[in-house]
């Protein structure tokens, strides 16, 4: 019977063959989307699973209260004290590790030498927590001694070469050597963080590098990643309940002259180490992560367009119907029952669905290089290949096809044999309004996606285009040059004509502002804690030039006035939160910041440092008093007409003046645009999928359009008999599927500005969604539907009515 059943089903895909090939390719295209994102969403649910104590590790964070309770800062590391003192005082915590980042160090082997990034300070217990291969040296005892270090296979070949790199030594920032004790392979791409190096934790009880006292005292510098591993199954409730009475145990008192307690200003939390990647968006990451949103929106996208695709398969079925009309009635005149007739082609549809999955994955695996380099997310088809995934894979099919085929099924199978072979078929109304559901259905979702790929396209150019309060073109960013070098090494730049002007400070405008050391404002001769964060920056007195930032009022920072490191400047925001009226009222106000007295000597205008997802906070300036001190970071603002040969002139004067470090650079303008990478995937994605959709969606519409007309062959016969012209007959085929259309668009505009306004709340700076974006959404589907449909109407209407009347 299934020998039977198969022969049927090839020849009717023979017989028939453009309707096969339109039913084949919708399912194989709606299922190569499905595959496709759904090794996107293996991949973003897989992240740190490799880990063997992975369920039983958590992260410990720390948030900041303002005055009135309010959490103003999240981080994802703390203080280096806690790890520690939390394994002490909680018995239950059975280890603790510590991660402490390095944002870059300059490495030299004999005559190589590079900058490198992802350095990490690691306990020697790292890896019980991290499921790391170690391909050279002992993981238990790598990390144990001071000034020790494991590489990656391939940071190790790019320094040793095809030689043996262990007890071999490191030069560290042309400070400390380092004596090679271990190689592992790198940490897997679905790993939360990917140090290239691990030095020994140790390392840093020694003064020159941070330094034992600060590890055990030092509350403020919350940059130590620090995790803990509970027993199997263990309820850590318990011990985040505890957190509060440690914190007021161990803390010193806040040092204001409060009586408030440590617990009522900071706040110690739990994470799960699976849920960091999807969960986690903290004020620091130690990487940047996924979204839980963005696996939501694409896995419902998944699910439309595999509804789309069967919804097609539905009508191209049934459109097809009455060429197997008699077919069907001789199978019931020789004795089919209904039920056989069922299976039949219920298993046709299960047979192409499968066919269609062969061919899906063979798509699938074309288009996967495609989308890595578009999208940058390594995804891979070898994760579709394992058991747990293949099996539900392998079972999705069969259960498509029973969806897809059920209604074609019980609707041919219920033909009247004695009608069909008499040429007396009529279809009912039933089943054609249920048609017509489906075709509400797909394009309500095409136009949501058209709606949704509108709106992110326009809502990154409005990102693109609005203006930052600076000018970030043409600015280059360089490392820490010496302080005791610095003012040479900026005259000697400034003497080229490509150099326009230069700055320092500690931080780069495209990054996050998180220092705040409190505020207080002298008023009536006494000093006011103000209830408001203030960040702060170190900047030099070339930092607002170099920028452009306009002055609101007072002045810059400037060599002329030796007080100024005992100044302060502050954007706008901040004069609002400090209670003054206008920047002009702001200038010679007593301010105390972070335990220092100064006085506020300008307001600059506000300014976007942070990405547009943020709003514009109350900032800070101000100068170190410190001759000698180091800022972090250089801003070089360039002429745009000639970049090549400033980048040249920068690099032959940083080679002078630092020649133990590479000279390295990056485009401000390109800092900005990384801040909004996931948002460029996303609209690219939307895009392919929104097209994808609509595709398959004029398919269907397609196969609804061929079945109805050519159930009005002869009305359209009688028509052009009784003088309709071609457009008279092809208004009246076009004018039912184009109210179908426009009911879609009625029931998916309300949803799409629903969803799309919930999307936008994630930028503090955003476009309003304009009416006329939703009634182009809405008549873009309605000329696709149109242009879907005229190839039929045409057709029928230039028929010849002769032929479609003979019978009569």
């Amino acid at each position: 019977m299934i020998k039977n059943y198969l022969r049927s089903a090839f020849r009717n895909i023979s017989k028939h063959k453009f309707i096969s090939f339109i039913n084949i390719s919708g399912l194989t295209i709606g299922l190569t989307c499905c595959l496709l994102i759904l090794t996107y969403i293996i991949k973003e649910v897989s992240y740190d699973k490799f880990n063997t104590n992975a369920k039983d590790i958590y992260r410990v964070t720390r948030s900041f209260n303002s005055a009135d309770g309010a959490v103003n800062l999240h981080l994802g590391a703390v203080a280096p004290p806690f790890g520690p003192l939390l394994k002490n005082e909680f018995p239950d915590i059975k280890k603790v590790t510590r991660v402490y980042p390095n944002s870059g160090v300059t490495l030299r082997y004999k005559e190589k030498l590079f900058n490198e990034k992802g350095s990490c300070f690691a306990d020697e217990n790292f890896f019980d927590f991290f499921t790391v291969k170690t391909v050279k040296g002992n993981p238990k005892t790598a990390l144990k001694d001071p000034f020790c270090v494991m590489l990656t296979e391939d940071l190790a070949r790019k320094y040793f070469g095809d030689d043996d790199p262990m007890n071999k030594e490191i030069r560290f920032g042309n400070q400390f050597n380092f004596k090679v004790t271990g190689i592992y392979k790198a940490l897997p791409a679905n790993s939360q963080l990917h140090p290239q190096m691990l030095m020994s934790f140790n390392t840093l009880n020694d003064t020159t590098v941070y330094g034992k006292k600060n590890l055990e005292t030092n509350w403020g510098n919350n940059s130590f990643y620090t995790y803990l591993m509970f027993p199997p199954n263990y309820n850590v409730a318990h011990v985040v309940s505890q957190f509060p009475a440690f914190l007021n145990k161990y803390m010193p008192p806040n040092g204001d002259g409060s009586t408030n307690k440590p617990s009522d200003g900071t706040k110690l939390s739990l994470q799960r180490l699976l849920d960091i990647h999807l969960h986690s968006h903290l004020d620091s990451e130690i990487e940047d992560n996924g979204d839980i949103k963005r696996v939501y929106i694409f896995s419902a996208i998944a699910l439309f367009i595999l509804l789309i695709a069967c919804i097609n398969y539905m009508n191209l079925s049934t459109a097809r119907s009455t060429l197997r009309a008699k077919e069907i009635g001789i199978r019931k005149v020789i004795g089919a029952q209904q039920k056989e007739i069922i299976v039949q082609f219920l298993g046709e549809s299960v047979f192409i669905t499968y066919l269609s999955l062969v061919l899906a994955f063979l798509l699938t695996a074309l288009s996967l290089p495609a989308i890595n380099k578009v999208s940058e997310l390594g995804l891979s088809i070898n994760s579709l290949l394992q058991p747990v995934i293949l099996l539900p894979v392998l079972i999705l099919p069969f259960i498509i096809g029973i969806i897809s085929g059920i209604y074609p099924a019980i609707f041919m199978s219920s033909f009247n044999p004695s009608k069909v072979l008499k040429g007396m078929l009529k279809v009912g109304g039933g089943g054609v309004s249920f048609r017509k559901v489906l075709v509400v259905t797909q394009f309500s979702v095409s136009i949501i996606l058209i709606v949704a790929t509108t709106i992110v396209f326009q809502q990154l150019q409005y990102i693109q285009k609005k203006s930052l309060g600076f000018n970030k073109d043409h600015i280059i960013t360089i490392g820490e040059v010496s302080a005791n070098m610095f003012e040479s090494f900026k005259t000697d730049l400034l003497k080229n004509p490509e150099i326009k002007n230069m700055g320092r400070s500690s931080r780069l405008p495209s990054g996050r502002l998180l220092d705040d050391q409190g505020i207080s404002v002298f008023e009536s001769g006494a000093s006011l804690p103000v209830k408001a964060d203030v960040k702060y920056i170190n900047a030099d007195y070339g930092f607002i030039p170099t920028y452009g930032i306009r002055m609101a009022a007072g002045r810059n920072f400037s060599r002329d006035f030796g007080t100024d490191s005992n100044n302060y400047i502050i954007n706008t925001a901040a004069v609002k939160v400090l209670g003054w009226k206008t920047p002009d009222n702001a200038i010679g106000r007593n301010i105390i910041y972070g335990g220092v007295t100064g006085k506020v000597v300008g307001v600059i205008n506000d300014f976007h440092f942070e990405s547009l997802h943020q709003n514009i906070i109350p900032l800070l300036m101000r100068m170190p008093a410190f001759a000698n001190s180091n800022y972090g970071r250089v801003s070089i603002k360039v002429d745009g007409h000639n970049v090549k040969a400033a980048i040249s002139t920068i690099e032959q004067v940083w080679k002078k003046y630092q020649p133990e470090t590479p000279f390295e650079y990056t485009f401000l303008d390109e800092r900005f645009q990384k801040l909004y990478n996931a948002e460029q995937q996303q609209a690219q994605l939307f895009t392919i999928f929104s097209c994808i959709a609509i595709f398959i969606a004029c398919l269907g519409l397609f196969g609804l359009s061929a079945f109805t007309i050519s159930q009005r062959v002869k009305e359209i016969g009688v028509r052009k008999v009784l003088g309709a012209s071609v457009q008279q007959i092809v208004t009246e085929l076009s004018k039912d599927f184009l109210k179908l259309v426009i009911i879609a668009a009625v029931i998916a505009l309300p949803i799409a500005w629903y969803a799309m306004n919930k999307w936008l709340l994630d930028f503090a700076f955003r476009i309003n969604i304009q009416w006329w974006v939703l009634a182009m959404a809405g008549i873009v589907a309605v000329i696709i539907a149109f242009l879907t449909i005229s190839y039929q109407s045409i057709k029928a209407a230039l028929a010849n009515p002769v032929k479609s009347l003979r019978s009569e």
